[in-house]
């Protein structure tokens, strides 16, 4: 029976990261820890990782799809670009081991609790979308350098994803959110590539984490539709927190 107790483990972890990275972000921070301590080698745990966060996506795009909240076509164009940036990111990622980030990381999400806490647009009661001209052009710029980041690490991708688009595009956090997932499936399909071609996969582990990761984004997509932007937000604040008080002390 023990035996099986890091699986079962690694299926619940799963399941809170697919639902954070839905809803807010941060789920990486939960799942690669586990694959190394399970002795992954941090580049194979990065790429077993991927294959989870693949499936996820694609689950949480269908969720957020089948309740009538997508960006398409501005998604697609927006991905594209992560995708060409993730490519990029992985081939650096195969020889990077991941210790050197975490600070770094921590305060990225401190600055990112800031800006959603303040939100410099929660005055402006007829914020409207902005998906074409100049807003889709810089959004195209920022997010193949976001690819590039996720590419690499991927880990807190959704907490700047959710800062980029409310404030470049005009995005509510629900839209942001269904917009999210979306990129971060096309863009994890080239990362994936570059791993599984350099035999950085470990396919059991994967799987047994994908069960987890899709069982947690077909919850958290729907859960998140049904709910207030306050309450979601409310989610983000206290895991950015929780996250990066783990990655600045626990690291």
């Amino acid at each position: 029976m023990q035996d099986y107790l890091p699986y079962v483990l690694l299926i619940v972890l799963g399941f809170i990261a697919g639902f954070l990275n839905t809803v807010a972000g941060g789920g990486t921070l939960l799942t690669l820890p586990i694959l190394i301590f399970m002795g992954l080698p941090a580049p194979v745990a990065q790429g077993t990782n991927r294959i989870a966060i693949l499936l996820q996506t694609f689950t949480a795009v269908k969720g957020f799809k089948s309740k009538g909240v997508s960006t398409y076509p501005f998604s697609l164009y927006i991905g594209i670009s992560a995708l060409i940036g993730s490519v990029i990111g992985a081939y650096f990622a195969l020889d990077f081991e991941g210790k050197s980030f975490n600070r770094m990381l921590a305060v990225v999400m401190i600055m990112v609790l800031i800006l959603t806490v303040y939100n410099p647009t929660k005055n402006n009661l007829n914020l409207t979308e902005k998906l074409t001209g100049k807003p889709l052009i810089i959004s195209i710029i920022v997010f193949f350098f976001l690819g590039i980041y996720g590419g690499l690490i991927n880990a807190g991708i959704g907490f700047l994803m959710l800062l980029a688009l409310p404030f470049i595009n005009g995005m509510n956090l629900l839209r942001s959110n269904a917009t999210k997932v979306f990129v971060v499936f096309i863009y994890t399909i080239g990362a994936t590539i570059v791993f599984a071609f350099n035999d950085k996969i470990d396919y059991t582990l994967a799987a047994v984490l994908s069960i987890g990761n899709v069982s947690g984004a077909w919850f958290g997509s729907r859960w998140s539709v049904k709910k207030d932007e306050k309450v979601i937000k409310m989610l983000l604040v206290i895991t950015v927190t929780a996250l990066a008080i783990k990655l600045w002390f626990f690291d």
